[in-house]
């Protein structure tokens, strides 16, 4: 059964038993006018339930990309990028005239933020079919007081229109007609929202008209279940992963616990959906930092080889390649090696011919050991960065390796030996610990082709990383990505790197670093191995230049190193947080955002931590610039500031003015 609106009357009729004739407008946008792959299958599976597609494409597309789509849709219009979704729609509805000619029971408005379908759109339609209603969705968003985007009213409960079909008796209604003629076209992604989105389902159900959800979203506790209970969703079979949860900012996520590794595991585990689709396209948008962390794109590996197999595994031809400065680290290099599972050649680069003659004798019959390559470099310039490009840039250009791991004889004299050795191990042990979790390793690189570097997660036991791991070469990272053709967009903090420049890769997706010829004299001289010079900035550019080339970035631990850092990690964060306002991590963060544009400033105002509302829809408060301080302010931070520094360069001086220190109490004078 289902309810109908005529002249002001509500009437019930039988619902159509047979197949629905449906029309599919659906409204795509790329910047760069590429169609890729899971938008091909989208339309492919979706276009066994409608009739005809049109496809209306906000912006130009690529030729190739173009060719693609008219293999699966009825028409193509292009249209300018203005309106976002909306004016897309308006604008099929008015070129089919509505459906005057009565030529379709359902027409459906789909955009593109969605992969799928997860699980088969014959369920979805054979289920929605038996539903008697006017309209409706998949997903939809509670009601919300106040309205989020005004802070005050309500939001009120509506499907989410990235898929929303509307069937006959409400298409061919004069108030359909008229809702759409009002439609003005958005500038901002929060009035297309708030001009559309939130209206609809309001605007029609007050008329009489009826509607549904494929998923029954209140019963999911939270106001927008597509995002925020995106595993649930997908344990209920929703056929449709929304693209926003990947690259959105992980604070909305975090203030929500909304899952999406869960998600992908239940899509791995009861779905056919490949995966590919979905990491071919994100990795073209998303910032790598925020990518990782939404999605958790760290494993933990134990020592046990995880995969329950007894074939041998094809992993493809696989190479170590090691810059061997210091000789006396050799066999530790090669006790690392030997816990790959199969045969792997031994690259290794030196800078004398006395040490290339001892590798070769001391790598010599090594068991797994297949071809022995040691070459020596021209020049110590760029140390293991410049003999990876330039000295073996043959060797990876002609992609005879399917998989690198890339090492070198790590010390780092120039800090303290405890903090050395334990950034060597960091290295180290997270790329080759054994042979069970090296075997871990390499399935994870067979089983996920899209992941095209594997690297330790940033290293910050003692060393100062977290958000300043940048340092001084992003301003040069920009001048490489621009003429390395980088189409990515670099994370403003705390870039996703091989920082120690040791990492697991796919030559091909290197393929840019490769291709580029470096010249000895790019590197800084001896001894000035520094950032700001070209070897640190590649160690920051590696996972950029894999992104650019549709790859992404893993991060792999062992567990007990797994253990240390995040308990290290753990302890340093409720440290912090102790020392500020008790709020979430959202509220703590913009405290401290706004104290560090004030300059630091002891005296600056501190905004109050935000409540939770302010973030509901994933909008998140934008701090409004801090007043800029007084003179006699200013000179007061300039002395405190003077004060501070010559505490810290003469220490004994200030002991010296203060005179004798106060004597400890008695219960601190404990041996």
């Amino acid at each position: 059964m289902k309810f109908q609106v005529q002249t002001g009357v509500v009437q019930v009729s039988q619902t159509n038993s047979k197949r629905m004739r449906r029309l599919c407008i659906f409204s795509f946008y790329d910047p760069e006018g590429v169609v890729d792959d899971y938008v091909i299958h989208f339309l492919k599976e979706l276009g066994k339930h409608v009739d005809e597609i049109l496809l209306y494409s906000n912006g130009p597309l690529l030729p190739p990309s173009e060719l693609a789509l008219r293999a699966v849709v009825a028409e193509i219009i292009i249209r300018p990028n203005f309106g976002f979704d909306v004016l897309a729609y308006k604008e099929g509805l008015e070129k089919i005239d509505f459906d005057a000619q009565r030529k379709f029971d359902e027409v459906l408005m789909v955009n593109h933020t969605c992969y799928g379908p997860i699980y088969p759109f014959e369920e979805l339609f054979s289920e929605m079919d038996s539903r008697p209603c006017d309209f409706w969705g998949v997903t939809a968003h509670m009601e919300m007081v106040p309205n989020p985007f005004t802070g005050t009213g309500r939001l009120p409960y509506h499907i989410n229109t990235n898929f929303l079909a509307v069937r006959a008796d409400l298409l061919h209604s004069p108030p359909f007609r008229k809702y759409w003629s009002a439609v003005q076209g958005a500038s901002n992604y929060e009035e297309a929202i708030q001009g559309h989105e939130t209206l609809f389902t309001e605007h029609f159900t007050d008329l009489g008209y009826v509607s549904d959800t494929y998923l029954d979203c209140r019963k999911y506790g939270t106001h927008y279940p597509a995002i925020l209970d995106i595993d649930e969703t997908l344990v209920d079979r929703n056929p449709l992963l929304k693209r926003r949860a990947f690259f959105h900012d992980p604070r909305f996520l975090e203030h929500y616990a909304a899952d999406l590794p869960r998600a992908l595991e239940v899509l791995a585990r009861t779905s056919e959906y490949d995966p590919t689709l979905i990491w071919r396209n994100v990795v073209r948008s998303a910032e790598l930092r925020n990518l990782n962390t939404n999605a958790a794109l760290t494993s933990i590996f134990p020592d046990v080889r995880l995969k329950q197999s007894n074939e041998k595994p094809e992993y493809g031809r696989i190479a170590v390649c090691a810059h061997v400065y210091y000789t006396d680290m050799l066999e530790e290099l090669l006790q690392l090696a030997d816990t790959i599972p199969t045969e792997y050649d031994f690259i290794a680069t030196t800078e004398t011919a006395e040490k290339k003659a001892f590798i070769e004798q001391a790598v010599a019959g090594r068991k797994n050991v297949g071809e022995v390559i040691v070459r020596v470099v021209e020049q110590n310039r760029g140390r293991d960065m410049s003999s990876l490009f330039i000295t073996c840039r043959d060797l990876f250009l002609d992609e005879r390796y399917a998989l690198v791991c890339r090492l070198h004889t790590k010390k780092s004299p120039q800090v303290a030996a405890g903090r050395a050795n334990m950034f060597k191990r960091h290295m180290f042990e997270n790329l080759l610990n054994s042979r069970g979790y090296t075997t871990n390793v390499l399935d994870m690189f067979q089983d996920k082709p899209w992941i095209g570097v594997a690297v330790p997660p940033l290293v910050h036991i003692g060393y100062p990383t977290m958000g300043h791991v940048w340092f001084s070469n992003l301003e040069k990272a920009e001048v490489f990505k621009r003429g390395l053709d980088l189409k990515v967009t670099f994370d403003p903090e705390t870039p996703v790197g091989a920082f120690g420049t040791m990492f697991w890769f796919r030559p091909k997706a290197l393929r840019k670093l490769f291709d580029h010829q470096w010249q000895w004299d790019d590197f800084n001289p001896e001894p000035h191995h520094v950032d700001g010079g070209l070897a640190h900035v590649l160690e920051r550019l590696i996972c950029y230049v894999a992104q650019d080339a549709g790859y992404t970035t893993q991060q792999i631990i062992n567990s007990q190193l797994a253990g240390w850092n995040f308990s290290m990690l753990e302890y340093k964060l409720q440290k912090f947080s102790a020392a500020l306002p008790n709020a979430d991590f959202t509220g703590q963060f913009n405290f401290l955002d706004h104290w560090k544009r004030t300059g630091y400033r002891i005296d600056a105002p501190h905004p109050t931590p935000p409540e939770p509302v302010v973030i509901e829809m994933g909008i998140l408060p934008h701090s409004s610039p801090p007043a800029p301080p007084t003179i006699s302010q200013a000179l007061g931070v300039l002395m405190l500031s003077a004060r501070r520094s010559i505490a810290y360069r003469f220490p004994g001086l200030v002991r010296m003015l203060r005179g004798p220190s106060t004597p400890p109490r008695q219960e601190d004078q404990t041996p």
